[in-house]
């Protein structure tokens, strides 16, 4: 197991996530396990199941605002030491589940890493504020005109 993770890591190259971050490959952690459900023999006999590690907290690619960033946002997807995991095992090898829970890995911490709009507070024109009045009264007006009399 350990000679297949080896051949994996390459020192060099790292993933590169829209936002501006590069997470090493030297800091994930891939182990393999055979995958549950369906599949027959295929599925019983081979350990295709990927599920990658990373180390937020402890990891040398981030600064401190990133890192309290991606630990605050990805909190649930977290143990408590601030490892983040992605399992992948929708593929018949181990490779190609690897490269599946990579993707997945970059796209969380791209969105995690994605600043939102700040919102401009509005307020409705004068118009609509007359017309939401006018709507209002013709409301009334028709209930009004539906209760019965009894004088």
């Amino acid at each position: 197991m350990e000679q297949e993770n080896e051949q994996w890591v390459d020192e060099g190259k790292s993933l590169p996530v829209p936002g501006g971050v590069a997470i090493p490959r030297s800091e994930l952690e891939a182990r393999a396990s055979r995958a549950g459900g369906a599949g027959g023999q295929h599925v019983n006999t081979s350990s295709t199941r990927i599920e990658l590690r990373w180390d937020v907290a402890h990891s040398r690619a981030l600064d401190d605002a990133t890192r309290a960033r991606l630990l605050t946002k990805l909190a649930s997807r977290m143990d408590g030491e601030g490892v983040l995991r992605v399992v992948s095992s929708a593929r018949r090898s181990q490779l190609q589940n690897r490269e599946a829970a990579e993707a997945r890995l970059v796209e969380l911490v791209a969105e995690a890493l994605r600043q939102e709009k700040p919102r401009r507070k509005t307020k409705p024109s004068r118009a609509a504020k007359q017309q939401r009045l006018d709507e209002k009264r013709r409301h009334s007006e028709r209930k009004r005109n539906r209760r019965a009399d009894y004088d």
